[in-house]
């Protein structure tokens, strides 16, 4: 790429060094709180179930009835961040989660908890989308996969800590106040939600020409290889976005993988509970051990992608070792030891493949396209967050037993390794 004689004193390494090292850290932890408001319902399951006599199919479907609210409104959220700007959209999104979050600790029926997990996903729709095409303003494809990792090993941060801390909640604040503990949970963990929801528009900037911290030449290095890329990215009418075919298909692909990543995350501490460990905080910290070796290799994939410039095998790989994981889960589910290696594989084997996934579309898109093919394809492919839960509560209720719900979930994550190897592109980002 050819660059002007202003800013070719500049260091490109440097400078995007300089950018993630300013951007990561604030958008890790709003990932975080985001993440744990939506999982930690797994936690509460262990207490609220009995308290308020609901089955696994009333908690399985109340817990994925979450991302049909992140259906009707992604698409939209993502181009109202488009047009308001990140800072302040990002903070809407995250207070008003919060606030929902702690809401919970009202539910006392089926109905009740039905209408609280849906508007809580209507509340956080447009987050982790917006996130990706905010990330696109900033790095080019050669560092998207890493970057992409970085910021989601937050959803293994959050199992690694806030796994402990929700048994640790459960253990000792229950009848504090006058809340059970499952009550104190929703309270405590909304929180850290609508605090850091009022400190982003202090400090994230909307774009690389808002960022006080650049100098002249380190933005119009930035900006020049953005614009270079975006050049040659396809840009579609927008309604032609919502059925092109390519990014249907990956819909597909991201929705056989999130399967995966909730059919485990939202039930995983009733899967410890299975073989025998009862104690809330003995799951919690259990529970930690898949998400500090997935961490790893997250950050592993995605250097190892960005480096090689190939995204299809590397997927394809990770969806081999999802798969075997939760075949391993179905199949010892009542051995503590092989279902933790189970789990722990296929934790690795799921969350790997985010990282290299986003990339793709990022890839192909531009501008308006960009914010809405990213977000129809983590709407379409997130609705797997309803199917995952209620497969595996479903199924539980009919067999009193949920193997072979893993096993289906482990066949459909293989599926989109599959189907990866068929549409991701064979040139140079592939």
């Amino acid at each position: 790429m050819a660059v002007s004689p202003q800013v070719a004193p500049v260091s490109t390494n440097r400078v995007y060094t300089k950018v993630a090292l300013r951007l990561l850290p604030l958008l890790f932890i709003c990932y975080i709180t985001a993440y744990l408001d939506r999982i930690n319902v797994g936690f509460a399951k262990l207490q609220m179930q009995n308290d308020l006599a609901l089955s696994d199919s009333v908690y399985g479907f109340a817990s994925g009835i979450f991302f049909f609210g992140y259906l009707i409104f992604e698409v939209p959220s993502n181009l109202l961040l488009e047009k308001i700007g990140a800072r302040f959209w990002i903070a809407r999104i995250m207070i008003t989660w919060g606030i929902i979050s702690g809401a919970t600790l009202f539910v006392n029926s089926a109905a009740s908890f039905y209408a609280v997990r849906f508007l809580l996903g209507f509340a956080e729709a447009g987050f982790f989308p917006g996130i990706i095409l905010y990330l696109t303003y900033w790095f080019p494809s050669t560092w998207r996969a890493q970057i992409v990792a970085w910021f989601m090993t937050a959803v293994a941060v959050t199992g690694m800590i806030g796994n402990p801390l929700s048994g640790w909640i459960l253990h000792q604040f229950s009848g504090l106040g006058s809340l059970k503990g499952w009550q104190m949970l929703f309270l405590v963990e909304a929180l850290p939600a609508i605090v850091i929801g009022v400190c982003v528009p202090l400090m994230l900037p909307n774009g690389i020409r808002s960022a006080r911290w650049l100098t002249e030449a380190e933005k119009k290095l930035l900006e020049a290889s953005i614009d270079a890329e975006n050049a040659v990215k396809d840009r579609l009418p927008l309604l032609r976005v919502l059925v092109e075919p390519k990014l249907l298909v990956l819909s597909l692909i991201y929705f056989c993988n999130s399967l995966g990543l909730y059919g485990i995350g939202f039930w995983l501490p009733q899967i410890i509970k299975n073989t025998g460990i009862n104690d809330p905080l003995d799951v919690g910290l259990l529970s930690a051990i898949p998400y500090g070796f997935a961490a790893i290799a997250m950050v592993i994939f995605g250097r190892s992608s960005d480096r090689a410039n190939e995204r299809r095998w590397h997927y394809f790989f990770g969806s081999i070792v999802g798969c075997i994981g939760l075949v391993i889960v179905g199949a010892f589910s009542q051995n503590t030891l092989f279902t933790m290696a189970g789990v722990t594989l296929s934790t690795i084997g799921v969350l790997s493949l985010f990282p290299i996934f986003w990339p793709i579309p990022a890839d192909m898109l531009a501008g308006t396209n960009a914010a809405a093919g990213i977000a129809w394809i983590n709407s379409l492919g997130g609705l797997a967050g309803f199917f995952g839960p209620t497969i595996v509560g479903a199924v539980s209720d009919v067999t009193k037993k949920s193997d072979y719900a893993f096993y289906g979930i482990g066949g459909a994550v293989l599926l989109g390794g599959v189907l990866v190897l068929a549409i991701a592109p064979r040139g140079k980002r592939a």
